[in-house]
Parts: structure tokens; C-alpha cells; sequence
């Protein structure tokens, strides 16, 4: 079986807050200025307390364009629970704002990291995204690299738009999983806005869109060698690996974001 499950209107302003980090502003996005451990921190605080369901953006400099393109997705991101720069031209931006960053907080290793402080006690994981078979091989990798993980569900949805039947069907499919976290593997900007859409529908209180790790958690994909990884070049072996899918993410939209980024620190192009 594919979609497994363990037995048993849009309003940006109405989203709960609840952060202890430094944020800035870049091109009118809201990043935090935060590390992997705080961000886990959070996270599990969040999923404990269950007090209301937060998403978080993993986000780079493709995220920070899809918002130059799109309003809507702007404000989608600025409502998110936490924001956090999955990319080093986010961290440099920091540093130039006075945030002592040291690293990007990179999605694979954000959840692995998640992971591994929430074994014990475990909270309960489900697995939203990825190709069919995806959810299913990492759950596998999952239980088998930090025992006592519950994952208490796995879908992989069409590459379609779900109708709004199959929709509330997935939506009932995880609140009765009781999931503590649910990771997004559906790549931006189409998680981010799967999880402002659905975060009044799921009794989760955490949502996290992770994209690519699942791909890569899982060992269907090769990652860059921390070196390309840790001085901003994983683009340029992911544009390798896909350049036909890839190039205008990182060509172009690369090219506008220097473009953007240097009139914005010129004081030339003000960003609402």
C-alpha cells in the first residue's frame, strides 16, 4: 500500500506567534536568525504544548524570490511559526544585519535533528510528500536510525491538484494518525502553501516543509559534499544533478535576488 496509516479561507493575521529569536527583513521576508538547536528547541516545545498549529518555512534564496513574484506567498511565508535560512546568501544577509550566524539550518539536517531529541519521549511523526514509495522507504530509515520513532502515517499524494474530496480525505487520514509533526516533502512554494492552507484543518501543532529531504534522508538522492554545502556551491551540484528542472530556480532567480538584494542595500528598492 502506498499511503499507510498505524492503526488507530486564508487569514495571514490569524496565525499564533511564539518566537524567542532575532528575526530581519529581507526583500520583505521575515527570516529568523536562528541555529539547528533553537529551531529543534521550538519545535519540540511547540509539539508538546499543542497549544495551536504552527508551520515552518524551511527557506532559501528560492523562497525569498517566489515571494518577489507573488504576494500572496509573501505574506504566506511572514505568517509562518518560524522562518529559518536553509541557504548561506540568507545566513550572509544576517551577518550584514549583526546576527552572529554560524551555519545554515539545512532541511535534511533539521530533521534528522528533530528526530533525534524526540525519540525518547517519542512524539508521533507523519510523512506528507515525496513519490510514491518515498514516505514509506524513509519512515523505514527513520525507525531503523533512531529506534523508538513513531511514525504513525505516511502519504504520498498525486502530482495533480487534489479534489476537494480527496483533499478532506487526506486531512482525515492525519488527524486520525495524531501526529505530534507533520513533514512537508512537497517543495517550495507548494508545501508552504499546503501548510498555511490546511493549518486550521489538522489537529497537528507542528507542520514542517522540508522539500528535498526526503529524497535525501531516504537515499533516493545524493546530497553535495559538505564542503559545497557549508560555502554556499549545493546549488551549483543540484543544478548538476538537475538542470532541466533546476536552472531557472537557480539561474535566473539567482541572478534577480544579487540584483534585488543590491538595490535593497543600497536604499534604492524598498520592499513592503
Amino acid at each position: 500500500m502506498p499511503n499507510t496509516l498505524e492503526s488507530q479561507p486564508l487569514n495571514a493575521t490569524s496565525v499564533i506567534h511564539t518566537r524567542d529569536s532575532a528575526s530581519y527583513r529581507l526583500l520583505g521576508v521575515r527570516v529568523d536568525a536562528i541555529q539547528i538547536p533553537d529551531a529543534v528547541r521550538l519545535i519540540n516545545e511547540w509539539a508538546r504544548k499543542r497549544h495551536a498549529c504552527r508551520y515552518v518555512a524551511v527557506t532559501g534564496m528560492h523562497g525569498v524570490m517566489e515571494a518577489q513574484h507573488d504576494p500572496e506567498f509573501r505574506q504566506i511565508l511572514n505568517s509562518a511559526g518560524l522562518v529559518v535560512p536553509d541557504g548561506m546568501p540568507l545566513v550572509r544577509m544576517a551577518r550584514l544585519r549583526g546576527h552572529r550566524l554560524e551555519r545554515r539550518v539545512y532541511g535534511p539536517e533539521l530533521m534528522l535533528a528533530v528526530f533525534e531529541s524526540a525519540a525518547r519521549p517519542s512524539l508521533r511523526h507523519f510523512l506528507y510528500g515525496g513519490a510514491p514509495g518515498i514516505p514509506e522507504r524513509l519512515a523505514e530509515t527513520l525507525r531503523k536510525r533512531f529506534p523508538g520513532t513513531i511514525i504513525a502515517g505516511t502519504y504520498s499524494p498525486p502530482y495533480r491538484a487534489l479534489t476537494p474530496g480527496e483533499d478532506s480525505q487526506i486531512t482525515q487520514l492525519i488527524n486520525r494518525a495524531e501526529p505530534d509533526i507533520v513533514w512537508v516533502g512537497l517543495s517550495t512554494p507548494k508545501q508552504e502553501r499546503w501548510m498555511h492552507q490546511h493549518r486550521h484543518l489538522l489537529e497537528t501543532p507542528v507542520l514542517i516543509g522540508v522539500g528535498a529531504a526526503f529524497d535525501i534522508n531516504a537515499g533516493v538522492k545524493s546530497q553535495a559534499p559538505a564542503c559545497m554545502r557549508e560555502h554556499g556551491l549545493e546549488w551549483l551540484f543540484r543544478l548538476a544533478q538537475e538542470p532541466r528542472r533546476l536552472w531557472r530556480r537557480y539561474l535566473i532567480y539567482g541572478s534577480q535576488f544579487l540584483f534585488y538584494v543590491s538595490l535593497e542595500l543600497a536604499g534604492i528598492r524598498k520592499t513592503p
